[in-house]
This record gives structure tokens, C-alpha cells and sequence, in this order.
């Protein structure tokens, strides 16, 4: 068992004990992370004259050599070690004897972990912004492509009004952009290094702190070696993030599933994002949308765990915050991977435009309209309300929408009404007349699709 300390003990871990502590399994995850940030410590080691050039030199030399080995399959990393930093620096002394054991000088294994989750971390969020980007981008396309494309908007799941796939789709691109400007005020925040804040207090050793936050592209470092050791808040907000971004693939992923359902008929995923029925032939499921939608609970666990996790530890680093790792890649795996998908699933989506046209002018979207054109003619908005309801409840018992209705048959309710009812009640009535900047009609949705074009060319 390959451990960093022992002189205090003087018999040999438990084995179980050992195997409970150990984070070898999982934190392996952070070993080019580590390999960097040891590179960068190093380098500032010899600037301080606490390492001779020489020594640095072969230091770095000797951990890309570790690197490749790593990557081309000559060296593993095995449960021999307790953990990554353990692995990289074993390896280290095994090669290159004495001059390997300088390299933890002025660090403590607390404040390169903190190093190595906020490296990880961070390059994380800018994966996840490049998925984010290529989301909206999707997204943009399909609005700029549907701004003519009329369906039922719905409120409490009943049609309500007329929209179009555009404006319903903007409704996305507007959460899946603040998403993205989460992940930016994160990494902000997050953007300090806290390597060589030592256990807790520091080190007497003259450590250029400003020097190693630059050398790993960090704007400062840390302000408090206690906060550096013990903060996870950049998890936190990290995985809140998250779990935000897959609530709003979950509400997608939502109605996508009604959309497709047969009763709707909205959309039609692509073969490959479908699947079969090992008994019902005709059957086309759309799993990734229900999986993205189930996934969300994983997410959700994350943060609810780290929450838990950090509520009740006192200053400054305990062994709990180990408990932060497994779960935090768990759910980014989830959302990079629920992300990709589930682009490449609406990419891939045909439009039934003639189905939710049909299904817009069925549900009596356009009452509001009518009510709208009473009043314009002199009736008080009370009255009109009630005889539009008198109208809807006839166009029911009748099965008719209002368009179908005859104008002999609208006057019989109320001699208001004139041939150019039908003018007014038309889906593209509806939606054109409604054009105040975030309404659906043309106007204002292309003004809607300039500011996403802009703000899609600048991040």
C-alpha cells in the first residue's frame, strides 16, 4: 500500500480500513490535472530558489514520461496507491530517486486536491459550455426556420392560444441561455488557486503564490488558506447549475414525449433516437427523451449529497469533502451526455407543421381573439367573454371550430359579428397582431432572432 505518510503510526492500516479511505478509484480522474498542477509547482519552486533548475528540469521531464506511460498503456493506475497524488509521486521517486521526493516541498495533499477539483472543474464547464453552445445553435436554426409554423400554446396542459414552433422554441433558447451565463459567473467566481495554502496555515517556505495562479491560468490566488482547503462552494454551484440545465431538458424532453405520442403528432423522432418493442411491432419509443428526463434525478441527488455533505463541517479540511468527487463526475457525465443526445435528437425531429395547425385551430385558440373583436366593435369585454363562451360551448356540441362556423350561425348569437370575423380569427391574425418585443408574431420574433444571433456570435 503505497502511502504518503506513516512515520507517526506504528503498525500498517487496516486493509478495509485502508481500501474505505483510499480514493484511487475514482479520483484518478484528476491525474493530467495533477501532473499540472505539480508542473506548475515546481517551476515556481525553482523561481523561489527552493529547487535548483536542474532539479526542475528533470522533475517535469520525468512526469511527462509518467504521462505517456500512462496514456500509451506501459504504466496503470492501480488500487496499489491510495490515491492519484500518491500514484504520480511513487512513481516519481521510483524513477528519479531523492530529487522526486522535493517535489511536495511547501504543499500539502489538502490544497492539491483543491487544486486538482478546481482544475477538473473547470475544465468541465467548458465542455459543458461547448454543448450548451451547440444547443442553442440548434436551437436558433429552428426558430429561424418556424417563425410561420402555427401550433397551440398551452397553459395547465389546455390549448390556450396560438404560437408558432418558433416562439414556443424561443421559450428554450431563452433558459438554455441563462444556463450558459450560469456556467460563466461560476467559472468566475471559481477562478482563484488555492495551491499553496497548505494543509491550512500556509508554509514558511517563500512560495510565489501569484506565480503558480498564473502559470495555471487562474486570475489570483486564494485570500484565506483556511477558505482554500475547505471551500466546495464552486461544486455547489456547479452541480446547481447542473441540476437547472437538466430541468429544463426534462421539461423538454416532456413535451417532445407528448408531441410524438400518436394522440399529438407533433414530431417524429429520427429512427435513431428511437426504439422498438420486443412484443409490439409497431411500436417507436422515444427512450432518449424518457432517459434524459429520468437521468434529471441523478443530477438532482448530486447536489442534494454535496448540500448534506458540506452542512455540518467545521474549518478547515475533513475527510468528508472526499465524498465530494464521485458524485460531482457522476453528474457531469450525465449532462454532457444528456446535452449531446438530446441535440442530435431534435436536429433530427421532422415537424408535422399540417398536425399542429389543425390541432391550433381545433382548440379554440383563436376565442380570445374573438372576444377581442367584439370589444373593438363596442361590446364591453364582460359580455363579449360570454358569448364567445356561448359560441365555444355551440362550436362543441357541433363539432366545428370557429372558423367553420357560418356567419348566419355567429349572428344568431350576436348581431355583431360581420364577414371580417374570419380575418380576425385567423391563426395568422392572431399571432401577427402580437408583436411586442418576446410576443409570437413575425415582427417581433425576428427581432427576438437577432438578439440570439448576437449573443450566439459572442460566446
Amino acid at each position: 500500500m503505497a502511502q504518503l505518510w506513516g512515520g507517526r503510526f506504528t503498525k500498517e492500516t487496516d486493509k478495509l480500513v485502508y481500501n474505505f479511505n483510499a480514493s484511487i478509484s475514482f479520483d484518478q480522474k484528476f491525474f493530467h490535472q495533477d501532473i499540472r498542477g505539480s508542473k506548475a509547482h515546481v517551476t515556481m519552486l525553482a523561481k523561489a530558489g527552493i529547487l535548483t533548475d536542474e532539479e526542475k528540469k528533470q522533475i517535469i521531464a520525468c512526469l511527462d514520461t509518467i504521462v505517456n506511460d500512462v496514456e500509451n498503456g506501459t504504466l496503470s493506475i492501480t488500487d496499489e496507491y491510495e490515491d492519484i497524488h500518491s500514484f504520480v509521486e511513487a512513481n516519481l521517486i521510483d524513477r528519479i530517486g531523492d530529487v522526486g521526493k522535493k517535489l511536495h516541498t511547501g504543499r500539502s495533499r489538502n490544497d492539491q486536491v483543491a487544486l486538482d477539483m478546481k482544475l477538473y472543474v473547470r475544465d468541465e464547464l467548458e465542455e459543458v459550455q461547448d454543448l450548451l453552445k451547440n444547443l442553442l445553435t440548434e436551437l436558433h436554426k429552428l426558430m429561424k426556420e418556424n417563425t410561420e409554423t402555427y401550433m397551440p400554446g398551452f397553459t395547465h396542459l389546455q390549448k390556450a392560444q396560438p404560437v408558432t414552433f418558433a416562439h414556443h422554441i424561443g421559450a428554450y433558447m431563452e433558459m438554455f441561455k441563462r444556463d450558459y451565463d450560469r456556467t460563466l459567473d461560476i467559472y468566475d467566481r471559481m477562478n482563484y488557486c488555492p495551491l499553496g495554502a497548505g494543509a491550512l496555515a500556509g508554509t514558511t517556505y517563500p512560495l510565489d503564490r501569484n506565480m503558480t495562479a498564473e502559470l495555471l491560468d487562474f486570475y489570483g490566488p486564494t485570500l484565506n488558506s483556511m477558505d482554500s482547503v475547505s471551500d466546495r462552494d464552486y461544486v455547489i454551484e456547479t452541480l446547481s447549475c447542473f441540476a437547472t440545465i437538466m430541468m429544463h431538458l426534462s421539461r423538454f424532453s416532456e413535451e417532445i414525449i407528448i408531441w410524438n405520442s400518436n394522440e399529438y403528432q407533433f414530431v417524429e423522432l429520427d429512427d435513431a433516437y428511437s426504439t422498438g418493442s420486443s412484443i409490439m411491432p409497431q411500436k417507436k419509443n422515444p427512450d432518449i427523451a424518457e432517459l434524459v428526463r429520468g437521468k434529471t434525478g441523478r443530477v438532482y441527488g448530486a447536489l442534494t449529497s454535496i448540500l448534506t455533505t458540506m452542512k455540518g463541517i467545521p474549518l478547515a479540511y475533513n475527510k468528508d469533502m472526499q465524498e465530494d468527487k464521485e458524485l460531482t463526475f457522476d453528474a457531469i457525465d450525465t449532462v454532457k451526455g444528456c446535452l449531446a443526445l438530446f441535440t442530435g435528437m431534435i436536429s433530427s425531429m421532422k415537424l408535422n407543421k399540417p398536425a399542429m395547425e389543425k390541432s391550433a385551430m381545433n382548440g379554440f385558440t383563436n376565442a380570445t381573439d374573438a372576444a377581442d373583436y367584439l370589444v373593438n366593435n363596442g361590446v364591453p369585454f364582460r359580455d363579449a367573454h360570454g358569448i364567445i363562451g356561448q359560441l365555444v360551448l355551440y362550436c362543441i356540441d357541433n363539432d366545428k371550430s370557429l372558423m367553420e362556423l357560418s356567419l348566419e350561425e355567429y349572428q344568431a348569437i350576436s348581431p355583431v359579428f360581420k364577414e371580417d370575423i374570419y380575418d380576425a380569427i385567423s391563426l395568422e391574425a392572431c399571432v401577427s397582431k402580437r408583436n411586442t418585443i418576446g410576443a409570437p408574431g413575425k415582427e417581433a420574433i425576428q427581432k427576438t432572432i437577432e438578439i440570439n444571433e448576437n449573443f450566439l456570435n459572442n460566446i
